[in-house]
């Protein structure tokens, strides 16, 4: 076994006090109820990287090293003494251990299962603010430091580098990025894992493993996102789609005792997920990223026993009989007593021939710092005239040069809160084009020039803008559902007292009652957030919808309707 780098440990940053307080002999008590007590010896390996079942260990007397394996020499990333305990965010997300624990100090610990103490944060609230704060703050400085089992090998401009970054960054999975364009030592890299520079972006992941341009359902299937989660048995309530209003319904559910299931083909998070700033969400006067609190939400669900299928794309659902249940293209069908669908709505792409010749290398639907990196110092256009576009256009113009916000109508008021049309308003970098669309989009591999149309006068204008962030209009995700539930002419799921009675009686509602609030005229199928007709397209009122579904997921289950 190499020697471990005995200095001092990596993660040792202002937020020391909150990543490793030390508990009280009270606390210790506690935690000690819930597992076992056991002797420690020098030398004794109590987790290793990739492991698939990660224990939870509290010193009680000795000392645990925490190290990152490598074949140049372990890197000392902490030390707990007495007080102090093992464990990040993998603990309550059921991940692989990114880590080595070893015994560098004889002495005694607490052990405790990821059940036990699952169980501890869900009845001890003073614990659970405890481990939970230090858990997310390990985590973000693994993020932040790129400390992680992966290493991503690609270039600023390679869309497929930016899509796995993206996958990687939104579900909070640290990785080391060795750019090709930057870094001088990257071609040794390459000759070791045999890997040519046509094929970037690779992954290697776990030191072994090399994805030449994975899709991210191959990256999760390597990194064990998905491990463990049992496919086949009946749920109570199988929710399709991990956006603000899917979490909220899981974390509600699972904090009532359902036993539930989250289907999400990309990243915890929809669309709020990739929002810069959300500055309207209650509770939060200064605002938060939409990552950050997507990232909480996806804690908050895993702490209360919901499981999250990650890069899991629901191709169909069967409901000509119960219990009902969600197909994907391959692997087993998931069976549900109950569902709920909150698989949100895409931005609207513009009717140009060539816009998929440029996404992600100069067309963008989202604006977080991974894109702002990549324009810093240059003009940028940002097409829409919503909260999403607002907040990307003030977020981009913080590092960009000038910001052209573009929208087809005569303003901004009917679309967006007035804080973010004030603060637009007082930026000297922002342009708002009313009355304005691209029509035309040039470039050889990457975006080059953009051509852009004043609908009032007809003049067309050519500029040399490289980078263009799409943020307007909204496609629900409804075609997986082949008929099954009724939709509006816009194709946005009916609802409650949206469900009119021939709809009703094209689907032959069996029941004498009429739908719930939020149910589909599907018994016992329910819709919530963006993909529901009617819906006001704002973070609090997707967390609202998700909520108050579960009431009437409970009712159904109750009734056997």
């Amino acid at each position: 076994m190499p020697e471990t780098v005995r200095a001092t440990p990596v993660l040792s940053t202002l937020h020391q006090a909150l990543m490793f307080p030390t508990l009280s002999p009270a606390q210790m008590a506690r935690i000690a109820t819930h597992g076992v007590v056991r002797s420690i010896g020098r030398g004794d390996l109590l987790i290793e990287a990739g492991d698939n079942t990660v224990p939870f260990f509290v010193v009680r007397a000795g000392e645990i090293e925490i190290v990152r394996p490598s074949g140049l020499g372990d890197t000392l990333i902490a030390v707990h003494g007495p007080g102090k305990f093992t464990g990040e965010a993998n603990m309550i997300l059921g991940r692989r251990s990114l880590m080595r624990a070893r015994v560098s100090e004889p002495g005694e610990v607490t052990e405790l299962t990821r059940e036990q103490l699952l169980a501890l944060v869900q009845t001890d609230a003073e614990i659970s603010e405890i481990l939970m704060r230090a858990f997310l703050y390990r985590r973000l400085e693994l993020v932040a430091h790129g400390i992680g089992d992966v290493v991503l090998i690609g270039s600023v401009h390679s869309a497929g580098t930016l899509r796995i970054r993206e996958f990687l960054t939104r579900n909070g999975h640290p990785f080391g990025y060795i750019d090709l364009d930057r870094d001088t030592d990257v071609q040794a890299l390459l000759d070791r894992f045999h890997v040519a520079i046509s094929e970037i972006p690779v992954l290697i992941c776990r030191g072994s493993v090399v994805l030449r341009n994975p899709d991210n359902q191959q990256i999760a299937a390597c990194l064990g996102f998905n491990e463990g989660i049992d496919q086949t048995h009946v749920r109570d309530l199988v929710i399709v789609g991990a956006g603000p209003a899917g979490l909220a319904a899981a974390v509600y559910g699972a904090s009532e005792g359902l036993d539930v299931l989250v289907i999400e083909a990309d990243s915890p998070g929809g669309q709020a997920g990739s929002s810069s700033r959300i500055e309207n969400y209650l509770g939060f006067p200064t605002g938060i990223p939409g990552q950050d609190l997507a990232g909480r939400a996806y804690a908050q669900a895993r702490k209360f026993g919901a499981e999250i299928l990650i890069a899991r794309s629901a191709a169909a659902l069967t409901c000509d009989r119960k219990p009902y249940s969600i197909r994907f293209d391959e692997g087993p069908r998931v069976p549900a007593r109950t569902v709920i669908i909150a698989t949100g709505a895409q931005y609207r792409k513009p009717p140009l021939d060539n816009i998929s010749q440029f996404e992600g290398a100069g067309v963008y639907y989202s604006a977080t710092f991974m894109e702002a990196q990549l324009c810093g110092g240059e003009e940028v256009i940002v097409v829409g005239g919503g909260n999403s576009a607002g907040q990307a256009a003030v977020f981009l113009s913080q590092t960009a040069e000038h910001v052209h916000m573009l929208v087809r109508s005569s303003g901004l008021a009917d679309s967006m809160s007035r804080y973010l049309i004030r603060r637009i308003e007082e930026i000297p970098t922002i342009t708002l084009r009313t009355g304005t669309e691209i029509v035309a989009l040039e470039g050889s591999g990457s975006l080059q020039r953009v051509h852009w149309r004043d609908n009032r006068t007809g003049e067309v204008t050519a500029h040399d803008i490289r980078h263009v962030f799409v943020m307007a209009g909204a496609v629900p995700n409804t075609g997986w559902l082949g008929g099954c539930v009724a939709l509006d002419a816009n194709g946005f799921i009916r609802t409650g007292p949206d469900v009119a009675q021939e709809d009703l009686a094209k689907a032959r509602w069996p029941l004498v009652r009429a739908p719930h609030l939020l149910e589909t005229t599907l018994p016992g199928v329910f819709a919530v957030g963006d993909v529901r007709g009617g819906n006001i397209k704002r973070v609090a009122s997707a967390v609202g919808e998700g909520s108050i579904a579960v009431s009437f997921v409970h009712r159904a289950l109750a009734s056997g309707d």
